[in-house]
């Protein structure tokens, strides 16, 4: 998808073949080195967003990408499911096909090839065949992957965790291969005999077949875990989409046509009945009603819409009948633009660094020179070419981690079944990196630290008025009103009192309330200025209360009956009761809470105060749009964000923040676009959930430094020429072992409240 502006233009790539971050940086470089060209390359979302002047084509581009090794090709716009030519989730799955294919075969051969090598009654006369027999799918299509970044990486003078694999997978194999077909390892009943026993050999009977099928397969396993959660990148846009109407209801003159929405164009009038959700962005031409808007600008209280004002497209009508002129369509309606946004956001946000890359990066040159300065040394000491080349191989192969493949995937795995146990999913490990900087968490308000559901919180009587009473007859007469406020009056009423009588009359007062006949009483509920109509006030004590209600930025609802004002409700989005200790607990872990809602200043101070946020941290009145550009201000004061968010409204900000955490009782695309899921919508769970992605990346970096140093340990016995076999499989065991139970300790990660 491209596009053009004032003498440039921007197109954005779908990138594949990268392997790690370094490979990003390598395209973002290439590109970059072109006259005319600014490129940005995202290693999580595989894509490059590049602005070019318009005598350069998109092919000069795609070809740059691809001599730099890599493919590059423009990518399909998003489409729902649902819509025709969307592909099915079964297509989207094949993705990840040869990738699990790979896995699998490495998986089923490589256990029994290191069964026979770590035990030795099962070391039978011909052993070593079947090992090699098993092994060579392994070390050659199942680590394909790996040996074709390593050669990627090595003819541009790069190395990575790729290289590191390939270099010594194939060294244990091709020596494994020597020592077979001419030395002494082919020999009918050669064994490992069990000893760890330090000797020099010239390695001629010694095979490590096992190191490399299962090096091979511990990492396919990190990376098929990790590509299968990247893959979801992309769905926070297919989710915004689907948010919206799938069939509209158009008029075409007197008649009423149901038609796909990719059909309906600007001008065309159409149908929205209650409960129905609005098509398009479009002008209301007739009718009146209240449209429940939070979803995509956050404001828990429905706006109140008739002719002439602008309604936007998916959001819901819940009160009467509309007809709607479109006023935008398709890609220009403000749900397509948050989801650009979301793209957005994503593409800019640099993935982290893979730790083991990092590591890689210093190692494998360092690596590479031991094993030559081995070789040297012993060619230079007359121990003979074979024994200077078993040195300098066992100083590769012994290189190898196999706990690598481990370190991260474990963890990973302990840590994000703990968390699902405590209601936190956790999508990936490049998620884990932003939580150690993190030092703002920025809260969206409605749903995420208020229920997000209207609620009646006080009642105010007139003296001589019983509060049952007015919940009686007032909430018999809203339980017949469509209008979220009503319903929330309904409901509170019935909890209070019990079973509401059925109206003996109603009628809807379009803007202002309802009014009927409630046990022979004349009952009005609504604004003030219904009661006006019926030339009634509210005494003193109700006006205040009114008033205050008002200030606080709830709802106040006026109630009479038999001409007499009797009593004001009030009405309002209300907080989590777990919200308070929630923000005690982010502040304990170091983060400022900063309140960032679409309502007005008024009820976003209310809730602030309510619990415990300071008035200049608050943010209030902001449009959807603008959400992103308040997270993307705080980065560029310098503070390391996250966010916690629900609506449709934050999608965009949890996938620009450093860090996003999504409440899972919110929209799909909120929790598609966020890093970490908060399942059970306690606010509380945040905090938990960041302590254990902190926890979770500690142990991570122990699992590395671990992996790393049994084998470093290694290295000097591999350079003397003293590694046999079983050392080099007790290294690894050894290194595994530890890895796994390192990480097995984040079982026990305890919530705060429990």
């Amino acid at each position: 998808m491209s596009t053009t502006t004032s003498g440039a233009a921007e197109v954005e790539l779908a990138i594949g073949g990268m392997t790690c971050a370094s490979c990003a940086a390598r395209v973002e470089k290439k590109l970059n080195r072109m006259d005319g060209v600014e490129a940005t390359v995202n290693y999580a979302t595989e894509k490059a967003r590049v602005t070019f002047r318009e005598d350069i084509s998109v092919a000069d581009l795609i070809a740059t990408v691809e001599a730099t090794g890599y493919t590059a090709r423009e990518p399909e716009p998003v489409r729902p499911a649902a819509e025709p030519g969307g592909a099915p989730a079964a297509e989207e799955a094949d993705d990840l096909r040869p990738l699990r294919q790979r896995l699998t075969t490495a998986v089923v051969l490589a256990v029994p090839v290191i069964a026979m090598a770590m035990v030795p009654a099962l070391q039978f006369t011909y052993w070593q065949w079947l090992s090699l027999t098993l092994a060579a799918p392994v070390v050659t299509y199942a680590a394909w992957p790996f040996h074709r970044a390593a050669w990627t990486n090595a003819r541009h003078g790069a190395a990575t965790m790729d290289t590191l694999i390939s270099v010594g997978t194939a060294a244990a194999f091709l020596w494994s291969l020597w020592a077979l077909f001419f030395g002494s390892a082919g020999t009918p009943g050669m064994t490992h005999p069990f000893e760890l026993t330090i000797a020099r050999s010239d390695g001629a009977g010694n095979i490590y077949l096992e190191a490399a099928a299962g090096v091979t397969a511990f990492i396919l396993a990190g990376r098929y875990f990790e590509a299968r959660s990247k893959r979801r990148a992309g769905a926070a846009l297919k989710a915004l989409l689907e948010l919206g109407a799938k069939e509209v209801t158009v008029l075409r003159g007197a008649r009423e046509v149901l038609v796909p929405v990719a059909e309906l164009k600007a001008g065309d009038r159409f149908l929205v009945r209650p409960g129905e959700k609005i098509a398009t962005d479009g002008k209301v031409v007739e009718g009146s009603s209240a449209v429940d808007a939070s979803m995509l600008t956050g404001e828990s209280v429905p706006v109140e819409v008739g002719v002439g004002d602008g309604v936007t497209g998916a959001t819901l009508n819940a009160g009467g009948r509309l007809v709607v002129e479109a006023t935008r369509v398709g890609a220009d309606t403000q749900l397509a633009r948050m989801a650009k946004l979301v793209e957005d956001a994503q593409n800019g946000k640099a993935a982290a660094q893979r730790l083991a890359d990092r590591i890689s990066g210093v190692f494998v040159p360092v690596v590479i020179a031991l094993a030559l300065g081995t070789l040297g040394f012993w060619l230079g000491n007359g121990a003979g070419l074979t024994a200077a080349f078993t040195a300098a191989v066992a100083v590769l192969i012994i290189a190898c981690p196999c706990a690598l493949g481990l370190a991260t995937p474990t963890a990973l795995m302990v840590g994000t079944g703990r968390g699902a146990q405590l209601g936190i999913l956790i999508k990936g490990p490049e998620v884990l990196e932003s939580t150690r900087k993190v030092d703002t968490i920025v809260l969206d308000k409605t749903g995420t630290v208020t229920t997000g559901r209207m609620t009646l919180l006080a009642v105010h009587t007139a003296e001589g008025t019983a509060a049952t009473d007015v919940l009686r007859l007032a909430g018999a007469l809203e339980h017949s009103s469509e209008h979220p406020i009503a319903q929330a009056v309904a409901a509170g009423a019935a909890a209070r009192v019990g079973t509401l009588p059925a109206p003996e009359d109603f009628a809807n007062v379009p803007g202002l309330g309802v009014q009927g006949v409630v046990d022979g009483h004349a009952v009005l509920v609504g604004r003030e200025q219904l009661l006006a109509e019926w030339v009634m006030s509210l005494p003193d004590d109700l006006r205040r209360a009114k008033e205050t209600a008002e200030a606080a930025g709830r709802t106040a609802i006026a109630v009479a009956w038999d001409g007499e004002a009797r009593a004001v409700l009030e009405v309002a989005d209300a907080v989590k009761e777990t919200s308070p200790e929630a923000i005690r607990r982010l502040r304990a872990l170091g983060l400022t809470p900063v309140l960032l809602t679409g309502d007005n200043r008024a009820v976003a101070e209310a809730v602030a105060a309510e619990v415990g946020i300071e008035p200049e941290h608050v943010i209030a009145e902001v449009l959807p749009q603008d959400k992103v550009d308040v997270v993307k201000r705080l980065q560029g004061e310098g503070r390391s964000v996250a966010m916690v968010g629900d609506g449709v409204n934050d999608a965009a900000a949890l996938a620009q923040a450093d860090l996003g955490l999504a409440m899972g009782t919110g929209t799909d695309a909120a929790i598609e676009a966020g890093d970490l899921t908060l399942v059970r919508g306690d606010l509380r769970v945040a905090a938990d959930a960041i302590r254990l992605a902190r926890r979770t990346l500690g142990t991570i970096r122990s699992n590395l430094f671990w992996a790393f140093a049994y084998n470093v340990a290694a290295l000097p016995l591999a350079a003397a020429g003293l590694l046999n076999p079983m050392i080099a499989g007790a290294a690894m065991a050894f290194s595994s072992v530890f890895v796994v139970g390192n990480s097995l300790r984040l079982r026990g990660f305890q919530a705060a409240d429990r």
